[in-house]
């Protein structure tokens, strides 16, 4: 297949490039930071897409968007803009090029009031990246959501939770982590073959793509701090309230995926599993 993925130098994206590099022509876009895996295309969402013509995709992954929940509270605009009007035009031009999209989303769509989300299950954003990224649910073919996405490398300039835990830890430095808000972390590798196969099998509909164990924030510190032999007590419990966030968060948005185990060839990894394939990707 020729595949155009909007966010090739993100933490799914390039890893989605990474491994479809195997089979496949990767096209993979990006704003600010050049991706290492398949043909670079700079562009920018907001913008016109248009060249995405001359590409001519058999499949879209859409990755790339305003992802900073704080910064889609304070600066909305921006906000409808990238995760709502750029997915808007990235699926319309999937649809003019008959090229099966695949629109990544997020556990924030879900108020968080019970966790363990169904597909099935009312979502109600309790932010505005949330809002905006629920909005964008409804263009393309196939929505894939998963939950605190984690992984062995930084991406666009970013450390992601996993990492930061390790390297801090490995300074003697504390942690601060949260106990009451509760999640179903999501290894990128994981991921991002879940999502290959969904593209190849063109599967329609909504996916929850999360990793398959539900733990709190707090929890998944002291298991990422065990599998790599690191210092517990540093890790210091504290509570969402205590957090200085411009945006509220759900307090359990962990996501229920069943539905993947039971379609998908490529299953969610439990987070005993995530971690091992983690450590050995870290060696």
């Amino acid at each position: 297949m020729r595949i155009f993925i909007t966010g090739g130098s993100g933490l799914l994206g390039a890893k989605i490039a990474e491994l479809a590099l195997q089979d496949h022509e990767v096209y993979a876009g990006y704003c600010h930071n050049k991706p290492e895996f398949g043909e670079p295309v700079k562009f920018n969402l907001a913008d016109e897409l248009a060249f995405i013509h001359e590409i001519k995709p058999e499949v879209i992954i859409h990755t790339a968007a305003l992802t900073n929940v704080d910064e889609c509270e304070t600066n909305k605009e921006l906000a409808y803009k990238i995760n709502v009007e750029g997915t808007k035009r990235v699926a319309a031009i999937a649809h003019e090029l008959d090229a099966f999209s695949v629109y990544v989303s997020t556990d924030y769509v879900f108020p968080g009031d019970k966790g363990h989300y169904k597909e099935v299950d009312e979502p109600n954003p309790v932010d505005y990246y949330g809002y905006t990224k629920l909005q964008g649910e409804q263009y393309c073919d196939c929505v894939a959501r998963p939950c605190v996405i984690y992984g062995a490398k930084p991406a666009s300039g970013k450390v992601n939770f996993a990492l930061w835990i390790i390297e801090t830890l490995r300074n003697g430095e504390k942690v601060n982590i949260v106990t009451d808000q509760y999640i179903t972390p999501t290894l990128n590798t994981n991921l991002a073959q879940m999502v290959l196969e969904i593209a190849k099998r063109r599967l329609k509909g909504i996916f929850h793509t999360a990793g398959a164990t539900r733990v709190s924030r707090y929890e998944f510190a002291l298991q990422v701090a065990d599998k790599f032999g690191l210092d517990k007590d540093l890790i210091v419990a504290s509570r969402m309230v205590d957090m200085r966030w411009a945006a509220l968060r759900p307090m359990d948005s962990s996501l229920d995926t069943t539905k993947a185990a039971k379609y998908l060839k490529e299953k969610p990894y439990s987070l005993d599993m995530a971690l091992e394939v983690l450590r050995g990707e870290l060696r």
